[in-house]
């Protein structure tokens, strides 16, 4: 975790050449290799005393908004909150306790998602909530075939 020196100097340039220290050409390409670590896992891999979590959002935002995949994106955070929040995938039942873990990811989730995909996002929180997916469902990665059916692409 970044002890406060993530934000000296120059903030992209630092993260980008870690990124390629480590064999990768993109931010997207380091992040997309990690599909279920946490933001702030990526930052600790790639810089636990100058490297924040949401540098590595903020960069990870530029890079779908370039690339018109910023749907894309949005899942893959979903993802990166399931896995942390939800370890043995969705609860089969939602008591209190379960129903807050999946509060707080969906928020969480909500919170990282751009403005373009906010409304999106909650819309799809409150149907998973009406409508739960199966038992023990966790996802791997953007491509799940549920999230693909609740957020398809639609960037051109």
């Amino acid at each position: 975790m970044s002890d406060g020196h993530a934000w000296e100097g120059n903030i992209k340039a630092r993260l980008y050449e870690r990124v390629r220290e480590r064999g990768y050409n993109s931010l997207t390409a380091f992040a997309e290799a990690r599909p279920t670590a946490s933001l702030l896992a990526l930052a600790d891999e790639l810089g636990p005393e100058d490297i924040a979590a949401v540098q590595v959002f903020s960069g990870l935002v530029a890079e779908a908004e370039r690339s018109s995949k910023v749907t894309r994106l949005v899942r893959g955070q979903l993802v990166r909150e399931l896995f942390q929040r939800l370890p043995n995938g969705w609860p089969a039942v939602l008591d209190d306790e379960n129903r807050l873990k999946v509060a707080v990811a969906l928020g969480t989730w909500t919170a990282y998602s751009p403005e373009t995909h906010k409304e999106r996002v909650r819309r799809i929180g409150d149907a998973l909530l009406a409508t739960p997916p199966p038992p023990g469902w966790r996802p791997l990665g953007p491509d799940d075939e549920l999230l693909l059916t609740l957020l398809p692409d639609e960037e051109a």
